[in-house]
């Protein structure tokens, strides 16, 4: 009986011993961050001053996995605002719940509290990243997401000897949600920033700069990748490197062909990565960014520089400026946009939605409404398709979910109710703009065509869109009025960009699309932040399918409540 016994006991022990061993490699599979947002005495140009950072960093860590993880987030909220933080570019497939934007698909993180952002990143690698996505915070709560490929798979472009993170934001000297509340009493935008920031430095062009300067050492002959992210609130920028062509290589965690340009254009809420060669004759070079924009209104139009410094060379030679754009070179952003195309290989296909079954037409509007308790009587609007989104006080996805009635109405227009001549004569009247919390249903993988149309109400402008829960071709991109009849001939249909973030030019229109197949409720919004809080953004409430692995899955039981 003793033999029957021990051979039990050897199976039992390999049994333990590969259970462990499973539980070893499934465990290595799961990245886990904790994150406490907290108030944190920052200093930059001449001033100190507290700001809310995560983890006392700014900008905020950075998150490493590989395509295939799980990423669990502990977020404990210590500061004295509600907090909400987006995975900007992360498809959340059928798990909304981890997607973020405060009362969208959640409620906000109460002080005192903690949430757990639980996800898969599947399908994806690149650059993309993480911001609060409530009133004006991701000014300071912000930081990159580093998706590299599984192991042993290169990258479609020539290996870099190094990466380095380059992320773009915003500084103002006061507080910022204190800036905002004196525009919105005067019914007027906000004071406009005090400087561009590059990892969070002003760079030597600003005063007190001494231990404000990003700098970035290289060695001559190396190949360095630079992830560049554009967390700015309000400004798409400019990027150039004195000295130094940059390769795109990829966009918003896409790869595309490569090309070689001295400069670049990156709108808020995109990233964009580059190969830089040391290939010059040692120094230093100013790295430099500056803000794109071709109508006359008031920005921060100061430029944040950082060094690239070569190995060896002493920090007294002055660095050279590169040669950016000018402000306002409307032909190099479009011709810009026009040079990107996915890579569309065998193994990275651009899958683009050949047959059409939804079209839609949005038009993009500014607009002054009356504000009795505002100093001016007024206070600025903004809308789709003449509408102004109405933010409710409980979660879309949750009322999607529990079928609550009321919280919002099914019945976003296609089109918008009155054709004009959208880019024409300014056009100062609202056009009877309406406020409402109105989303647009969606049945499950529907291919959906979403052209967004500026318009000459107050002023063209050129606005970013963002779409939460998906990656879109772009189709085309003109100025002018869209014409239905005659510009989808203009079409990419063979290797369009793939973005998640796309910028609608001054005075014209973008076509995009993609395939609904990833049910929730997902948010469309215009990543300037001014614009967003303006009511520039809507949701689609895309349907579950009919398969049980094509529905939302349910609410984690830690859920913020309202």
């Amino acid at each position: 009986m003793a033999r029957p016994f021990s051979l039990r006991m050897l199976g039992f022990c390999i049994g333990y011993y590969v259970l462990l061993c499973v539980a070893s490699w499934v465990e290595a599979d799961v990245k886990r961050y904790q994150f406490n947002v907290q108030v944190t005495n920052v200093s930059r140009l001449c001033h100190a001053k507290p700001i809310v950072t995560v983890n006392g960093m700014y900008p905020g860590p950075t998150i490493r996995a590989r395509e295939g993880d799980r990423v669990v987030i502990n977020v404990t909220n210590n500061a004295q605002y509600n907090m909400s933080i987006h995975w900007h570019g992360l498809k959340q497939y059928r798990n909304g719940w981890a997607d973020g934007p405060a009362y969208i698909t959640q409620c906000p993180i109460k002080t005192g509290s903690s949430y757990v952002y639980d996800f898969n990143v599947t399908g994806q690698r690149g650059t993309l990243w993480w911001h609060a996505h409530i009133l004006w915070l991701r000014a300071t709560v912000y930081g990159a997401i580093v998706i590299l490929p599984p192991k042993g798979t290169p990258f479609p472009f020539p290996q870099p000897d190094r990466e380095e993170l380059v992320v773009f934001g915003e500084w103002w000297n006061e507080d910022v949600e204190e800036v905002v509340k004196q525009g919105n009493d005067l019914g007027l935008p906000p004071n406009m920033s005090d400087a561009h920031t590059i990892n969070g430095k002003p760079g030597p062009l600003f005063p007190c700069y001494e231990k404000h300067t990003f700098a970035m050492e290289v060695e001559q002959g190396k190949t360095y990748l630079l992830r560049l992210i554009n967390a700015a609130l309000n400004d798409e920028l400019f990027f150039a490197i004195a000295g130094h062509n940059m390769t795109v290589v990829e966009i918003d965690a896409v790869y595309t062909k490569p090309f070689s340009t001295h400069a670049l254009l990156i709108a808020p809420g995109q990233t964009t990565n580059v190969l830089v060669r040391a290939n010059q004759i040692p120094g230093r070079y100013f790295m430099a960014a500056r803000p794109f924009v071709d109508v006359p209104i008031p920005i921060d139009n100061k430029t944040a520089t950082a060094i690239l410094q070569y190995k060896g060379v002493p920090d007294a030679i002055v660095p050279t400026l590169p040669s950016l754009p000018s402000p306002n070179d409307s032909a190099f952003a479009l011709d810009y946009a026009h040079r990107l195309r996915s890579l569309n290989s065998g193994k990275y296909p651009a899958t683009v939605p050949l047959k059409v079954d939804r079209k839609l037409f949005y038009t993009i509007g500014l607009g002054r409404n009356a504000c009795p308790t505002c100093v001016n009587g007024t206070r600025l609007t903004a809308s789709l398709n003449n509408i102004s989104f109405v933010m409710p006080e409980v979660g879309l996805l949750q009322a999607h979910y529990f079928n609550r009635k009321g919280v919002y109405a099914a019945d976003f227009p296609d089109k918008p109710p009155t054709a004009f001549n959208y880019t024409g004569a300014p056009v100062t009247a609202n056009l009877r703009t309406a406020r409402g919390t109105r989303l647009s249903r969606i049945p499950y993988n529907t291919t959906v065509e979403l052209v967004l149309q500026d318009t000459n109400l107050l002023t063209v402008e050129s606005h970013p869109f963002h779409l939460h829960g998906y990656n879109f071709f772009v189709m085309a991109t003109g100025i002018g009025n869209f014409d239905p009849a005659k510009d989808p001939a203009k079409y990419n249909l063979v290797d369009p960009p793939e973005r998640n973030t796309v910028g609608v030019p001054t005075g014209g229109w973008t076509a995009i699309r993609f395939r609904a197949d990833n049910p929730g409720v997902w948010f469309l919004h215009c990543h300037l932040e001014l614009h967003t809080g303006w009511g520039l953004k809507t949701a689609f409430v895309v349907e579950d399918g009919a398969k049980p692995d094509q529905k939302v899955i349910p609410p984690p039981k830690d859920l913020p409540p309202c």
